[in-house]
């Protein structure tokens, strides 16, 4: 990577801190190089060797031997497990910063650390969560969310509803579009030249031919359907109980769910500690551990940086890879 990745702050009570520490001590010998978009002081105050600077192209000389961070203020310092209404601001500018510095490339890419967003949305915060927020920071109108362990992809076509508005919303379209995002994410990003997409069913045994729902046949078989005509190698839909087996998971690169808790459970029951939450879709780079602020734990000495860890290493991953991709795009573009 030319440029460093940025860390957002997340909750200022919750765990964000202690694991950036954590992933800077194991990380800072080997990279990726990285700087945090936080409050210097509090990360100081958590004993971490702390470099203010004043834009992310300082940031590697200094990552050896202490964390490169581009200041953002809190409003009052944060007390481990109370979050504070009067800190929402900062988390949210350590976002927008993060994601300005994306567009620029200045920044290679954002790995945002968890927010608590009851105390956000109390703070007039319009999106259900980072997904969309980062969405309308980029203009993306459907940015889609996929989450990443060692064994396995997925991508939810619905998010964070509840599932009973989940199965109302669902549509061929809904299915096609989040689909297709996830088939070129899988070129582009993860160097995979023939992606498969296996589509789950909704209902037990993918509906057992109509006679335990008819959402397979009326939604999701044309939906399948119309990615085989765009030239997609997708399969389905398969009953969600055996998709998700180890010899399953052999035969396609991506599961294709239809509401959340359908593509998170058999991800996070596989290995809960290197999941990753990756927006494709989005002009930049995104990535983010798959768990929450953990504020039970917050300033107890147990928080676990391993998601974090994968988060910044998988981003830094796509980052070369888009500009592998991106050159060698352009370099066909001039033999042409």
């Amino acid at each position: 990577m030319r440029a460093p990745l940025a860390v957002t702050m997340g909750e200022p009570a919750g765990i964000g801190g202690e694991i950036t520490i954590l992933a800077w001590r194991k990380l800072r010998e080997e990279g990726p190089v990285f700087f945090a978009v936080d409050d210097p002081a509090r990360l100081r105050a958590l004993g971490a060797p702390v470099q203010s600077i004043r834009s992310p192209g300082e940031a590697a000389p200094y990552f050896p031997k202490a964390l490169p961070v581009l200041p953002i203020s809190l409003a009052v310092p944060a007390t481990p497990g109370r979050p504070d209404l009067r800190n929402a601001r900062a988390v949210i500018d350590s976002i927008a910063y993060a994601v300005r510095l994306a567009k620029e490339k200045s920044a290679a890419g954002v790995v945002t650390n968890p927010i608590h967003k009851a105390t956000l949305y109390a703070a007039g915060f319009d999106f259900p969560g980072h997904t969309e927020f980062l969405g309308a920071l980029t203009g993306v109108s459907n940015p889609v969310m996929m989450l990443v362990n060692p064994f396995l992809r997925v991508v939810p076509v619905t998010i964070h509803v509840p599932l009973r508005r989940a199965i109302e919303m669902l549509s061929a379209d809904m299915i096609v579009a989040a689909a297709t995002i996830a088939g070129h994410a899988l070129r582009r990003d993860f160097g995979i030249a023939k992606p498969r997409l296996a589509v789950a069913g909704l209902n037990p045994h993918a509906g057992e031919g109509g006679s335990l729902g008819d959402e397979e046949q009326r939604i999701i078989a044309p939906a399948i359907a119309a990615l085989r005509e765009r030239g997609f190698d997708v399969s389905g839909p398969h009953p969600a109980d055996t998709m998700f087996a180890a010899t399953r998971r052999t035969r396609y690169d991506v599961a294709i769910c239809h509401y959340h808790d359908q593509a998170l459970i058999p991800l996070k029951t596989l290995d809960v500690a290197q999941g990753v939450n990756v927006t494709i879709g989005l002009p930049i780079v995104r990535t983010s551990p798959d768990h929450g602020t953990a504020l039970d734990i917050a300033g107890k000495g147990e928080a676990d940086p391993a998601s974090l860890i994968a988060a910044i290493r998988l981003a830094a991953a796509i980052a070369q890879e888009r500009g592998a991709n991106d050159h060698e795009t352009v370099a066909a573009g001039r033999e042409r």
